[in-house]
């Protein structure tokens, strides 16, 4: 028979390994599905404060709490009795990436509605009009060379980029969205590798595509919201479609802005959508980007217009980000009218 101390001791370490073998997990949250949030997310303050300003003139808009994590600012609340919650990224490719991977990581979200600022390629807009790419690329990832002493113009290429390329070039046959790549002198565009649930081993990605659903809001928005206009009476142009690239450079150069022009197609350029996308395209959250310009990237003669057309682009873009959160609430609506 087993003295009491003996028992005592096997009780606590079969506690122990009880204990361990029911611990939680590591990684994210895990959230129940029926109770999904839409993220409404910017960039920088100037964002923030015109998605504020157009919430405070909404009765059925409110934010009930603020959640402050790691530094990161979270207004949680409701549009139309639909949950919200408004964020910022932060400027560039690295804050961007970081703060919306920690969102989902912390939060049940399963939309993600950002607006912002951005440079416009496509020498059609002018400051206040809105773009929404349907496709966004990384511009700035980028294989440095240095010039070949014996062929004057040319650069010496490692092997791997070489074989790279040719991997680009034969992808632009069977893919009409492929970047058609060239070198911005001794800079030479390469691609992003990633990895997500399902894949054996990472690929290279040129572009990121928005969510088919949101794209298709985003055009029923567009017949239902009010004419936009800017602060002196004139209506914006609105584009939806087309291609917006993304990097860690604020671009203002017009050789610079040309080159994007002919290698990716862009409509408009900025610094955080592609990181966006690339986070919400491995979580599999439904995403889509609308930018308002602020300046023209470097097409304009003289100093960049930025900062006195940041406010006034922030403005409109809201207008119809609003038009777009209406038909998400009554797409969730239908949704759960159906079930």
């Amino acid at each position: 028979m087993l003295k009491l101390p003996m028992l005592l001791s096997l009780f606590i370490l079969q506690s122990m390994f009880f204990s361990f073998a029911n611990e939680v997990e590591y990684g994210p949250q895990f959230f129940n599905k029926d109770k999904q949030w839409t993220a409404i997310v910017a960039a920088f303050e100037p964002e923030i404060e015109a998605i504020d300003r157009a919430f405070s003139q909404i009765d059925e808009a409110k934010i009930d709490k603020i959640v402050t994590i790691k530094g990161v600012k979270y207004q949680l609340g409701t549009y139309k009795n639909e949950p919200i919650i408004i964020f910022t990224t932060g400027i560039s490719i690295s804050n961007a990436a970081m703060t919306m991977q920690m969102a989902l990581d912390y939060f049940p979200i399963d939309k993600v509605v950002m607006m912002g600022i951005a440079g416009a390629v496509d020498p059609i807009f002018e400051p206040g009009d809105i773009v929404i790419p349907q496709r966004w690329y990384f511009h700035d990832e980028s294989h440095y060379v240095n010039p070949d002493p014996e062929v004057p113009g040319k650069h010496i290429l490692s092997e791997y980029y070489e074989q790279n390329l040719k991997i680009y070039k034969e992808r632009e046959k069977t893919d009409i969205h492929a970047p058609k790549y060239k070198n911005f002198g001794f800079m030479y565009p390469r691609e992003v590798a990633l990895i997500r649930d399902g894949w054996d081993n990472p690929k290279k990605t040129p572009y990121f595509t928005v969510s088919p659903n949101l794209f298709a809001l985003a055009k029923t928005a567009l017949l239902n919201v009010d004419t936009i206009k800017m602060p002196s009476g004139e209506p914006i142009k609105i584009h939806i479609g087309g291609n917006g690239v993304t990097g860690s450079v604020f671009t203002d150069n017009a050789k610079y802005r040309e080159w994007l022009s002919d290698v990716y197609a862009a409509k408009v350029t900025e610094m955080e959508s592609a990181a966006v996308g690339q986070v919400c395209f491995v979580n599999d959250v439904d995403w889509i980007i609308m930018r308002s310009v602020s300046d023209l990237a470097g097409g304009q003669k003289g100093k960049n217009d930025i900062s006195v057309f940041n406010a006034i682009a922030s403005g409109t873009a809201t207008k119809l980000m609003i038009g777009l959160l209406d038909e998400i609430v009554k797409a969730d609506q239908k949704e759960l009218t159906i079930h």
